[in-house]
């Protein structure tokens, strides 16, 4: 029998996914500690933050029955991790704080810091609780970044996939044809 709708779903295996999560548990943290009550910021970029990560859910959960939309969601997702990574380099431009250079040696260690055992909030939450909003703010840039280079991969990859296994009114299409030729009505 020809499959129709393809294996789906399974987002939080998604390195994308686990990534974007991080970056919305420290956007949450960092609007706590470091904005002001009221300002609309907090809502732009904690919304950013949960836009990335819920995209990525909605799109795989969506990728089943219609790999375009699984694509537009990626892209979505993509969107707003670009928005809150513009958030965070205008607070620090804004406040006269530095970002850090992209081989800096803080950034170094941030983004050898996700390679060691599980990549989760827990392996930054010292860091956010108790740094300065320049170091917090930078932690996410780097994070941001590193989600942002998976997005763009995932997002090439669902077009390579797309192009190999074609859409599902094609597959539903061709089973049905099979079915007719196989004599069942």
């Amino acid at each position: 029998m020809t499959k129709i709708i393809l294996p789906h779903g399974n987002y939080r295996e998604l390195l994308t996914y686990r990534k974007t999560e991080i970056v919305y548990d420290i956007t949450y943290r960092f609007c706590r500690r470091f904005l002001t009550r009221g300002d609309r910021t907090i809502d732009q970029m904690v919304q950013a933050a949960r836009s990335g990560k819920q995209n990525i859910v909605e799109g795989c959960k969506a990728s089943g029955t219609s790999k375009e939309m699984e694509i537009k969601l990626t892209g979505v997702a993509r969107a707003s991790m670009e928005e809150l990574l513009q958030d965070y380099y205008d607070y620090l431009r804004v406040r006269d704080l530095a970002a850090w250079e992209k081989d800096s040696r803080e950034a170094l260690y941030i983004r050898n810091l996700g390679r060691r055992n599980e990549d989760t909030f827990k392996a930054y939450r010292k860091f956010v609780e108790t740094r300065s909003a320049d170091v917090v703010a930078n932690i996410a840039i780097c994070l941001i970044h590193q989600a942002n280079y998976l997005l763009d991969r995932q997002i090439q990859k669902l077009e390579k996939d797309f192009l190999k296994e074609c859409g599902l009114r094609e597959r539903m299409t061709r089973a049905r044809l099979k079915a007719r030729k196989d004599g069942l009505k």
